[in-house]
């Protein structure tokens, strides 16, 4: 079993490799549309920043979620001769990580890219308290309107990510479960 688990880990850090070479191409050409069609001022990279965080946080998401899932499936095969109740409360445990992984994260990259937006956008307002609060609130507007890049980000890469890793992986464990009988 420890020689097929090898294997397995092999192939999945090879399949990583090839598939997020090809989401990488996928949101370098999505990068450049984005700078020659949102960006208001060329050479300005606001929203395209934000956009190449996001897909770097889902790509590191599924990276380790991958590796997790790997092992966990390694260990649930292990236990699945023992007991199914405990292999799959060991698989759902496992499969919980690329989640937490992501949510934590993102929440993370994002709430570092609001604080240093802020420095970025939020400057100082002049005249009086209605003419500030108007400049602050396009300022603010014009602020998410940057970081709405890293929401799309996100869900790019790791949708693109999840088509073929949800295929591998249930051919992984199908590969397993014949490996069981």
């Amino acid at each position: 079993m420890a020689y097929v688990s090898q294997l397995i880990t092999d192939g999945a850090s090879t399949f990583l490799r090839a598939e997020y070479t090809w989401v990488g191409v996928f949101v370098a050409l999505f990068s450049l549309i984005i700078i020659f069609t949102v960006e208001p001022v060329l050479g300005q990279f606001y929203t395209t920043i934000p956009f190449l965080i996001g897909a770097g946080t889902s790509v590191l998401s599924g990276y380790i979620g991958m590796q997790v899932a790997v092992r966990a499936n390694v260990r649930t095969t292990k236990l699945a001769m023992e007991s199914l109740d405990g292999a799959f409360k060991l698989a759902f445990k496992g499969g919980l990580v690329l989640g937490f992984t992501l949510v934590g994260l993102a929440l993370l990259n994002l709430m570092l890219l609001i604080m240093w937006y802020r420095n970025e956008f939020l400057v100082a307002t002049h005249g009086d308290a209605a003419q500030q609060a108007i400049q602050r609130q396009q300022q603010t507007l014009h602020m998410f309107e940057a970081i709405a890049g890293y929401g799309l980000g996100v869900p790019l890469s790791l949708f693109l990510g999840a088509l073929v890793a949800e295929f591998s992986l249930k051919l992984l464990m199908s590969v397993q479960i014949l490996l069981v009988k």
